[in-house]
This record gives structure tokens, sequence and C-alpha cells, in this order.
């Protein structure tokens, strides 16, 4: 991320006046499938001065905060670009494109969503520099966008104007990039990777008091009691994690409401959880940091879930999350870091949940379900009274060193209380805050609140006082500022005459006259007090759209929600450790792709893992779509059909550096998978010396080795015609026919296993025959190549076995009981194997050696397994059988 090499060189960001369009995935209709979502034209003219990299984007601080403000919500498509520009190319090009740049996209993913570990987290590096960098930027210049900058940004030189423009267009690309990899890499991929990261950086949207203002709309701040109550006025943290927010949602329209209440809730938790000590303690910054992100995440989950799931959720919520903040928020001996500031902001947003809260559910679910927190809310200012009446009078002599004075209060029981704190505490819960809570509650709960607060009406009280503080029989409402006696006589509610309970209704400020609602112009000031929330239709258009205020937003049912196995399998998979390195085979069906009529005889998914190809018996190859539909019993028809092969297919790959495919009947053929167009094909010389084995030579090599039945091993180039080399593989011996070719993961070598047994490793630059062995007693069924000179082989005679190139000795060797085994995939140090008795093995290529095997019940795979091929990132196996029918299985 510190490099200074330009956009189109570096992580692959080009600019914008290129014709990238990602389009956005919240939008797409059913019928489309996640490939479209990229279309890249390359620039014929070199990057300007103003195409940027991350690296030095992630210095320009004094805008980072600017772009972040400007970030709209999901459901606005993200950045005001031209709606022309995003549109999205024909499937076969997006498909292209996205099997293309697949590596460099997952540079850019792990970039952008911080893949760091859980005791890292106090780590920002790379896209948390450039998007949550701690700038020193005065953000009154940013809120203020809107209303009377235009002077201030005139005297700016355009060399600032023009990096927040930079700024905005990288922040726009990093957001739809997140989006658009959360749609292509499947649910537990991005659920594992992109959305766990999210979750972390949330977090460090709210470290520091820079971040725990509120934020200023035009040089003033209006009351606290102006407003919707569940909707409060943002703090520069909002600003900044909008797109974090916006991007955790997307993932949660993509695959429905589990993800907000097995990952997100469960993560919530985690955050509020209260530390083991039993002491007195005082927060850490990044714990402080975690409260504000966890109360903001919980409003944004309440808003999305459906009646029914909040209903089953709410007693989690109430005791995972509710109460736990409370007991910070309400802790006479826990001192938040940034202090009074962090603590007001804290309560304010914990307000605006419980009240969101009140609206969904109603007053009688509110008595049944959320009673102890609402009590412990308001329970706080009953307790600060006391301390108020005693003055304070705690005996230090009469308590060891380091231990807290206990207070006994009126509800009979004894907490400690740290003196030292009372301070910040009379700064949050004043007159105004108590007017805050009290008058919306009351007009929330109605007559329940008195059976639900018992102290209700000291708060009543003390509103009332507030109201008084603020009357214009004291002072000019022009000029006044509403003053929060904190301490002193005046926090007593019998010091002076307050309204009745009844003689405010729950609108907001609004007095019953009669059997008439008045809003009095006091209730109202023009200068208002310091931690009011923003107006329903103020402040410069930040956290005003309509979207925001919503009590209840359906997630739209997408094609690819979890529900099934599907959902089984996802859950399993987000509890395990990234650090788990082992391949867990549960059984469980996933997907199903009918459609040949011939046996399967090979399978190969391409290198996004998001399409895969097979080769049949029926003479087709078919290029099948691997988005995760439906409950685990749906069925997947083919997105392309090749029909030109005249025999069976019994090899198909991808050639990644041109990104064609190669199939193999006798004769090779190179084609589009886009559009299906044959581009080249090879036969062999002589008719009656066909091929016998194919392998596709690793990017960046775009040539094809080719095996035929006189032990001739071929190299073809697939943008030259003719033959590239031609080597002799017998050397004088009858090895017999070459049944597998393996190529080494960096293309300088390939291994030919015969009939015989016998397996020749020959060097791909010089042609030289480097080691030719009797590797087993019987036909050799496959091989494959793996990093660092290893080779893997499987025989007819039963046995598996792990090779050095150069040593003769096999370093492990596996035998397997029953069945030969006909096919294998790799998995880091394992191998996953498969019998034509339908059992899967998982074998380890590691000391000490181990094999685990698990026999498919008919339910999930019906017919004789011919072939098996792994994805590695997603970890799941596809396998296909003699009927025709491959099945994806985890």
């Amino acid at each position: 991320m510190d490099g200074e090499p330009p956009a189109s060189s570096g992580l692959g960001l080009p600019d914008y006046t290129s014709g990238v369009s990602f389009h956005d995935q919240a939008d797409l209709p059913e019928t489309e499938d996640f490939q479209a979502g990229l279309y890249v034209t390359e620039s014929p003219q070199p990057q300007e001065a103003e195409a940027v990299s991350l690296g030095r984007l992630s210095d320009k601080s004094s805008t980072s905060e600017t772009s972040l403000g400007e970030e709209r919500a999901p459901d606005e498509g993200g950045a005001p670009v031209d709606k022309s520009s995003l549109r999205s190319g024909d499937s076969s090009q997006d498909l292209k494109q996205s099997e293309g740049s697949e590596e460099e996209e997952e540079e850019e993913d792990g970039c952008l969503v911080l893949e760091e570990e859980e005791g890292e987290q106090e780590e920002v590096t790379g896209a948390s520099e450039l998007t949550l960098s701690d700038t020193v930027l005065s953000m009154e210049t940013v809120v203020a966008g809107g209303s009377g900058g235009d002077g201030e940004e005139e005297e700016e030189p355009l060399s600032e104007q023009s990096e927040g423009k930079e700024q905005k267009i990288l922040l726009d690309t990093a957001c739809k990039m997140v989006r658009w990899l959360s749609a292509k890499l499947g649910p537990t991929v991005a659920s594992r990777h992109v959305a766990r990261n999210l979750l972390r950086l949330l977090t460090s949207c709210y470290v520091g008091p820079t971040r725990q203002q509120f934020t200023v709309s035009s040089g003033e701040s209006p009351p606290l009691s102006a407003g919707n109550i569940y909707q409060k006025r943002p703090v520069l943290g909002d600003i900044v994690s909008g797109p974090v927010l916006s991007c955790l949602l997307h993932i949660a329209h993509l695959y429905g409401e589990p993800v907000l209440t097995y990952q997100y809730l469960p993560y919530i938790s985690y955050l509020v959880a209260p530390g083991s000590a039993s002491g007195p303690s005082r927060l850490n910054s990044r714990k402080e940091a975690g409260l504000l992100a966890a109360v903001t995440l919980t409003q944004k989950i309440i808003v999305c879930l459906s009646d029914t799931t909040l209903m089953d959720i709410l007693p989690r919520i109430s005791h995972e999350v509710l109460l736990p903040v409370l007991s910070f928020l309400t802790s006479l001996v826990t001192g938040f870091p940034s202090g009074a500031q962090a603590r007001t902001i804290l309560c304010v947003k914990t307000i605006s949940l419980i009240a969101l809260i009140c609206l969904r559910i109603g007053q009688e679910m509110v008595q049944q379900h959320l009673s102890e927190p609402v009590a412990t809310f308001f329970q706080i200012f009953s307790q600060l009274h006391e301390l108020r009446q005693q003055d304070l009078k705690l005996d230090p002599a009469g308590r060891g060193e380091g231990q807290l004075p206990q207070v006994v209060f009126s509800d009979g029981q004894q907490r400690p209380v740290d003196p030292a704190l009372l301070d910040e505490l009379q700064k949050v819960f004043t007159l105004e805050m108590a007017y805050t809570i009290y008058v919306p509650f009351s007009c929330l709960l109605g007559d329940i609140i008195r059976k639900i607060i018992p102290n209700h009406e000291l708060v009543g009280e003390l509103a009332g006082l507030y109201l008084e503080s603020v009357s214009p029989s004291s002072r000019n409402p022009a000029s006044m500022e509403p003053t929060v006696p904190s301490t002193g006589p005046e926090w007593d509610p019998q010091g002076g005459g307050c309204p009745q309970d009844d003689g405010h209704s729950g609108t907001f400020g609004s007095v019953l006259v009669g059997n008439r609602i008045q809003i009095p112009n006091d209730s109202r000031p023009e200068t208002p007090g310091p931690l009011g929330p923003i107006s329903g239709v103020g402040g410069g258009g930040l956290g005003s759209g309509s979207e925001d205020n919503a009590l209840k937003q359906e997630l739209p049912r997408s094609a690819h929600g979890l529900s099934g196995n599907w959902l089984a399998y996802w859950q399993y998979e987000i509890g395990v450790s990234q650090q788990d390195a082992h391949f867990h085979f549960h059984q469980i069906r996933l997907q199903s792709f009918p459609g040949h009529s011939g046996a399967v005889k090979c399978v190969a998914p391409l290198s996004s893992e998001d399409f895969f190809l097979s080769g049949s018996k029926d003479r087709t190859v078919r290029l099948w779509p691997l988005y995760n539909y439906g409950d685990g019993t749906s069925e997947t028809a083919p997105r392309l059909i090749y029909t030109q092969h005249r025999k069976s297919v019994f090899f198909v790959g991808q050639l990644e550096a041109p990104q064609h495919v190669v199939s193999c009947d006798g004769a090779v053929h190179v084609w589009d998978p886009f559009t299906g167009k044959t581009l080249r094909t090879v036969e062999p010389l002589d008719s009656r010396v066909p091929l016998t084995a194919v392998a596709v030579m690793p990017a960046p090599h775009t040539s094809i080795t080719m095996a035929s039945s006189d032990s001739t091993l071929r190299f073809v180039d697939c943008r030259k015609p003719g033959l590239q080399h031609e080597f002799r593989l017998g050397g004088g011996l009858n090895p017999g026919l070459v049944r597998a070719l393996a190529v080494s993961p960096s293309g300088r070598s390939v291994v030919a296993g015969f009939s015989s047994g016998f397996m020749v490793l020959l060097d791909t630059r010089t042609g030289l025959v480097l080691r030719g062995w009797p590797a087993h007693e019987g036909d050799i069924l496959q091989i494959k190549a793996v990093e660092g000179s290893v080779l893997v082989s499987s025989s007819s005679d039963h046995s598996l076995t792990v090779w050095k190139e150069l040593e003769q000795k096999p370093t492990h060797h596996y035998k397997s009981a029953s069945d030969p085994i006909h096919t294998f995939d790799l998995y880091g140090s394992e191998a996953v194997t498969g019998t034509v008795s339908n059992k899967i093995g998982v074998c380890s290529l590691l000391e000490p050696p181990s094999q685990a095997t698990t026999k498919l019940s008919s339910e999930n795979f019906r017919g004789t397994l011919t072939s098996l091929a792994l994805l590695p990132t997603k970890r799941h196996l596809l396998l296909g059988s003699d009927n025709g029918v491959i099945r994806l299985l985890a």
C-alpha cells in the first residue's frame, strides 16, 4: 500500500475516465448473475497526474473525511457518477473480465477489508489508513458543505479540490469493489474474509475524541430535545463509518437475515461484553469505540429485521446488547477515556436504539421484554440525586487502600462509587438529558411507564426544571443558551414548581392545552443546547435521508439468500477459525447440475471459482455457474454448451493467461468460454496415434502440452500455428501409453505417467529428461504437481504416493483397502480422494500421515463417482457421476 506506481500498474484501480463501471449489485434483477458486475475498457491515453495510487491517497488525510462524508446510502447507489457510466457489458465480457482480473481483485480485497487477525485490532493498515485515517481536518468545512460553504471552497487551491475528487473516486471504487466481491465470492468466503474484517473496521471509525463529536450544521447545534428520538444527530464517526455500514448491509441484502442474526449480532455481543476484571475499571479507547459501533450497528439491524425475527431475538438483544451497554453507561465506577463526551454520545445513541425498538414492538411487548433495560436507564438519575442529597460525605478513612467507598441507596442495595467520576456523570445526566429521555418515553410507554419505571416522577420533575430554565420568562429566546445546572440545590426537584407529568404530551416538546396540542416557541430555542440531535429536515443533508429515518426496511428476497443446507453450512463455516488449514467434509449437498446425457469424465473449476467446466461421454463440454441458489435441493442450468467434439471428452481445463478453454476428445479444441466459438483445433499427426493425455501450462505461459500414444510429448502455443517443441519420452523403453500429465506450478517441469506405472520428469526449458523411475505397479490414473517440487500420483494398484521430484524414495505412501483411487484433488497439505465405491477420503501429506474416509449417502449422491474437483477458496467439492449429474457438496 505504500508504493508510488500509478493506479494502472499498482493494484489495478483505473481512473474512472477510462470507462470503468462497477454495477451496483443491490439493484440487480434476480435473473442476472453476479458476473455481470464489472466492465472494463482500456484507456488508450496514458494516465494523467490525477490518476492516483492507493499509497499516495492514503497520505491525503485532509480529504479523506470529506469523501467519507459524501458517501451515499446503499440504496442510492454509491457515488454520484453519471448513470450512463454504470452500465454493465454483456455476460460474456463480464465473465471474461471477472476471470482475468481475479488475482488482482483478491489483492485489492485484502487491502480494502484489512485482513488483520483478532489480536491485532489496534493495528490499522492499508485501506484503514485510506478510509479511516485519524486526520486533523476541521469537520466544520466538511459538514457545512451544503450550507454556505462556497466561499471556503473558492479559497481552496485547485490541487486540494482535485485531491478531494480523487479521494471520492477511490472511496467509491473501494466500496463498489467490496460489494462486487461479496457477491462474487459467495456467502461463506464473503462472511469469513469480507464481513468479518468490515466489522473490525467499524470499531476503528469511532476511535478518538475527534470521531466522538456531534456534526456541526451551521455553526450551532439544535437542542437535545429536537428531532426524532430514534434518529439522533450523527457524530463524525457516523460519517466515517457510513461506507463500512453500507457494505455490511449490502452483504445482508445479498444473503438475507441470517447474516444479521448469526454473524453481526454475536459480534456486537462480543464488543459490548463486560471485562473480566471484577474491580473498578477504566475503558480503553478501543472498547469505548466498540460500544459506540455496537449501538450504531444494532440500530441498523433493528430497522432491517422483520417483525417475526425481531420478536424472536428480542430477549438476546435485551440481555446481550442493551444491558451490557447500560452497565457501562450508568456505571458509577467505570470511566470513559474521552470522559463525558463519549458517555454523552453513547447515551444519546442508546436512547435512540431503545426508542426505535419501542416503536417497533409496541407498549405491551416493551413491558414484557424491555422493562429491565428501560428501568436501568432511568435509575441513574435517582442514584445521582441521592448522591447529591448525601453531599458526597464519603469517609476515606473507613476503607482500605485502593478500595472505593460503598454507598447504600434507597432501593436497599449497596454499590461502590468512584468520587472522581461524579463530575463526569453530572455532565452527562443533566436536566436536559432528563428532558430528552422523559418526554418521548412518556409518549411511547403511556400509562405503562408507572409500572416499568419506579422513578419516573423524579425524572419528570427534572425535565420540568429544564423547561423552566429555557423559558422566555427568564431570558430572551433570541439570545438565550439553556444552562444545564448540574450541581447545587437546582438538582433538587423539590426546590421549585414544575409542570405535572400529564402536562406534557409525547410529541417531543409540545404542551397539552385542554384538548389541544400546542408547540410553544420556548421549547424550540434558536440557540440550542450543546448535545442535541439534528432535526428531521436540517443538517445539510447529513443523515437526514428518508431511508435513515425509516422504522423498518424490508430486506429484499434475494435468489441467493441463505436457507436450508446452504444456511446450515454457512453457520458452520463462520464459526471455523481462519487458522484451520484442514479440509472438513460434512457431506452437505448444496446444489445439483444435471444436463449431461453421458457419464461425466472430467470437472475443472475456473480460477475464480464462480464457474466450472465439465466434459462428458455425450461429447459436450458445459460451463456452469457456481453461485448459491435455493436450500440445497436446487438444480442449476448450464450457462454455455460446447458441442463441436466428435468423441467422448476426457480432458477439459482453462488456459489461464489468454482465458481460453482447452478440451480434448483425441483432438484438442481451444475455444472461447464467453462465446463458445472454436479458436483452434489441433489434430494428431497420424489418426492411428491419438492423443492420450493433455495438460495446460500455468500463467503467464500460453502453451498446451499433449502426449500421444507413441510416447511423444508435444507443445503447442495457442498464439502461433504449428508445433513449439516435440520430445520423445520412451528413451528406448516400452513404458506403454501416457495416461496422465502434470505441469509444475512454475511451468518449469512436466511429469508423465504411463500405463506400466513408469513416470518420467522432463525439463520444459531444455527438453532434457531429468528422471525416469518405476513409481507404481499398475496403471497410473492421475498425477498432480504441487509447489515445492512435490508430485502426487495415484495408480490402479490402490496406492496414492507423494514424491519429491529428484528423490528416489517416496515421501508418503497410502494404500486404499478396497478400490483404487481413480480421482483426487489437493487442498493445501491434504489430498481429497475418491473411489468407484463412492468413498471420499482426506489424506494428510505431512508427518504423521493420517487418513479419514466418508461413504457418500444415496440421498446426497446417486450413481458412481467418476470425477472430483475441489474449490480451495470456498472449500466445496464438485462430484461427477456416471449418470451425467454433477453435485456440489461441502
